[in-house]
């Protein structure tokens, strides 16, 4: 039975084919073909560094039709980062290629080196924003808010108490 997964992608380093993150991201979005169906591609956009990370973002969503379980898809997505160039380093730091299962149209996955929804997705523009684009309705299993609630909450102006 295949599921739909939401994944998250980023780079902020040159690949030796690829080129510059943008070009980067966006052959990964076209080799997460072979982990099933792409229905739906967001645009590319350039975020802000966090953390340890010097350079700023590419980043995009992409909607996966797949046969895999949130484990078996986490190690490709995995693989695919380390057959991009990713190395281990610091958490937060410059890298090739991020993959990140982010929803999971199986509600909420936990066990030991996975949860989904990501838990820190609900605050990140550069994951709400793509998202929002290619699936505005998803709704988030914890809060039970839209992509587009939850982008919309981080973007709107806020009001400061008198």
């Amino acid at each position: 039975m295949s599921s739909l997964y939401l994944i998250g992608l980023g780079s902020n380093r040159r690949h030796h084919l690829c080129g510059r993150p943008q070009a980067v991201v966006h052959a990964a979005m076209e080799e997460l073909a072979a982990l099933g169906t792409v229905v739906a591609r967001s645009p590319i956009i350039a975020a802000a560094p966090m953390g340890a990370a010097q350079r700023r973002f590419a980043n995009a969503a992409a909607i996966l039709e797949s046969e895999y379980d949130p484990p078996a898809l986490l190690a490709a997505l995995k693989r695919m980062e380390r057959e991009f160039g990713r190395r281990p380093g610091r958490r937060w730091g410059d890298r090739v290629l991020d993959c990140d299962i982010v929803l999971w149209s199986g509600g909420i996955w936990s066990s030991g080196e996975l949860a989904v929804p990501h838990p820190h997705f609900r605050g990140r523009g550069f994951v709400l924003r793509p998202a929002a684009a290619i699936a505005p309705g998803w709704r988030d299993p914890v809060s039970g808010l839209t992509l587009a609630q939850l982008n919309a909450r981080l973007t709107r102006p806020r009001l400061l108490p008198r």
